[in-house]
């Protein structure tokens, strides 16, 4: 056996290496489609949608395009408007299109915007864990017919490991979500919002953050992590002794002192969860911390606990403001009735620019049929 020394005992530098980083699930895509590329140059995308079981949508996620440009971002659509897709989910199996002039007569805007864009061929992996379908994964390509067999089982391996990121980086989210659920659940604090309050303003802060997407610059994955970390705004809530959280009167100056505590004792709570579970590097927990810490603020300096203004605001608190604002005014409380949607968004309206951030609220307004479609699928129980 030939001699080795031992500085030749490393002579290999591992090419994926880059993955074990503590990095945003985009820039891991990124780099993998780099990679890919050395082997496969024809594909010019990669990108994965995920898939929303409440409403039955698919939603963009994260992308890695060759190039400059998207051509979907901040994008929704209904599987029962998309039978190809459906079809996928169905199937439980990847579906190859060497040539999408095929779809040239679809009228779906996602197809319009990649034909648009002149993708000629696409290969659509379905994502699963555990059985359980999550979305789908697009490898786009600017070349008619370059998918052949051998190809495809070397990019099925790319589409797995991308796949296993991506239910990593999820599973992470979940595991957040649900420790910081279980502590407020430990409290009382779970009889005063109803689980459909917390998945209107989920959906209303999703409308907000997809209609200020292009002006403010607001990623996919950005979108999606306002979403997810809108309700828990008022996690801060169950340090607050219930003789404040539940009176049904006005508070006192004392008792009010003590409710102003809640935003700051929400982000103490998150950043003791987030070093408990060791997931202080998870991408985006900053929006988590942010809605927590700031969502009482406002616009003219007059919130608290910092009294920030205008723009010192992070946008994703600005957000989940509006969206937690319209959704007490329209819920039935202890000490309120419903508002009407007319006088609910006749007060943001007043709002606007003062206490809330007026291009939230207009974003909110702007789509307002959709705003029906949230409170008619998640109504509220009927008290017994």
């Amino acid at each position: 056996m030939p001699y080795q020394k031992k500085e030749n005992l490393f002579p290999h530098q591992d090419t994926l290496a880059k993955l074990h980083e503590s990095l945003p699930l985009s820039d891991k895509l990124r780099f993998l489609h780099q990679i890919i590329r050395e082997d496969f140059s024809f594909i010019h995308r990669l990108a994965i949608a995920l898939f929303d079981e409440k409403t039955n949508t698919l939603k963009t996620y994260t992308h890695s395009t060759y190039g400059d440009g998207n051509p979907i971002a901040a994008y929704e659509v209904s599987l029962d408007t998309a039978p190809s897709l459906r079809t996928i989910m169905q199937h439980r199996r990847p579906r190859l299109v060497q040539d999408l002039d095929i779809f040239a007569q679809g009228t779906h805007e996602h197809t319009q915007r990649i034909a648009a864009e002149g993708y000629q061929a696409s290969y659509t992996m379905p994502l699963y864990q555990s059985g359980h379908f999550l979305g789908f994964l697009f490898f786009n390509s600017l070349q008619p017919h370059p998918f052949e067999p051998k190809t495809l089982r070397r990019i099925d391996i790319y589409g797995h490991l991308i796949a296993l990121m991506t239910i990593n980086e999820l599973t992470a989210i979940r595991t957040l979500l649900s420790a910081v659920r279980a502590a407020r659940s430990m409290t009382h604090y779970r009889d005063v919002e109803t689980g459909s309050h917390i998945d209107r303003i989920a959906y209303y802060a999703r409308i907000i953050a997809r209609e200020l997407a292009p002006s403010y610059h607001i990623s996919d994955a950005q979108i999606e992590h306002i979403f997810l970390f809108s309700p828990l705004h008022d996690i801060g809530k169950i340090a607050i002794p219930d003789s404040i959280l539940r009176k049904p009167g006005k508070l006192n100056e004392a008792e009010f002192a003590i409710m102003k505590t809640h935003p700051a004792k929400g982000r103490e709570i998150i950043d003791s969860i987030l070093e408990d579970f060791s997931l202080s590097t998870l991408d985006y927990v900053s929006i988590m911390r942010n809605i927590a810490e700031y969502h009482h603020e406002a616009i003219d300096g007059s919130g608290y606990p910092k009294g920030l203004k205008g723009d010192e605001i992070p946008i994703e608190a600005r957000i989940s403001a509006v969206a937690d604002v319209f959704d007490a005014l329209t819920s039935r409380r202890s000490y309120k009735a419903t508002w009407s949607n007319d006088d609910a968004t006749a007060m943001l309206r007043q709002l606007a620019g003062t206490k809330l951030d007026h291009d939230c609220v207009e974003a909110l307004l702007k789509n307002i049929s959709k705003v029906l479609e949230i409170q008619q699928r998640f109504r509220d129980e009927a008290p017994i």
